[in-house]
């Protein structure tokens, strides 16, 4: 039983005969390993958080402290993925974070068919303070991870700049790299 950190979204499949049925989504793995398992941890271990957080307090816009964020000892406090997800600092002023993983059904062949779709949103956490947006993104993520044209730009751009300062470096090391700067003296 999970608590919600942050806004709550919950997706539905419009059938074409009138219900609506929802579209399974994981919260388990969506934090990155390294940080699950190396950059957050639970002060004290998992045995007593209330313990462990007892003289802090919550930040303003949440409803629930750290400890509470989930009733599975694996998932609470410092080491919740959602909080892990939320914590991770974005490079960019406009970025994506990960909020589930829509789970693949048996019986839903393609696990999203065409049609309509009703995205139910619980808003938990204010953006209007410091003009801040949200949005609902689908996407498609593979080993490569998602979608960035950002990093690929910035790859290309490197690499071409690496190959040409190579080719340069490589004419000038060819035309002037073979000199005998050793001065002949005849006696």
């Amino acid at each position: 039983n999970a608590k919600p950190l942050r806004d709550t979204l919950e997706l539905f499949y419009n059938d074409p005969n009138g219900t609506k049925v929802q579209i399974p989504l994981t919260a388990t793995g969506i934090a990155w390993w390294t940080d699950k398992h190396v950059k957050f941890r639970n002060p004290g271990g998992n045995e007593n958080l209330p313990a462990a957080f007892q003289g802090t307090t919550k930040p303003v816009n949440w409803h629930w402290p750290v400890y509470e964020l989930d009733s599975d000892p694996e998932n609470n406090g410092f080491i919740n993925e959602d909080f892990i997800v939320w914590m991770r600092t974005a490079a960019l002023p406009t970025f994506r974070k990960l909020y589930r993983i829509i789970q693949r059904k048996n019986n839903m062949v393609p696990t999203l068919p065409r049609g309509n779709y009703t995205l139910e949103v619980v808003y938990n956490y204010p953006v209007r303070s410091f003009d801040g947006r949200k949005r609902m993104i689908l996407s498609i993520i593979s080993w490569m991870g998602g979608k960035n044209p950002f990093l690929g730009i910035a790859y290309i751009t490197v690499g071409s700049v690496c190959f040409l300062l190579g080719v340069v470096l490589l004419i000038i090391h060819h035309k002037y790299g073979s000199r005998n700067n050793i001065a002949n003296i005849a006696t």
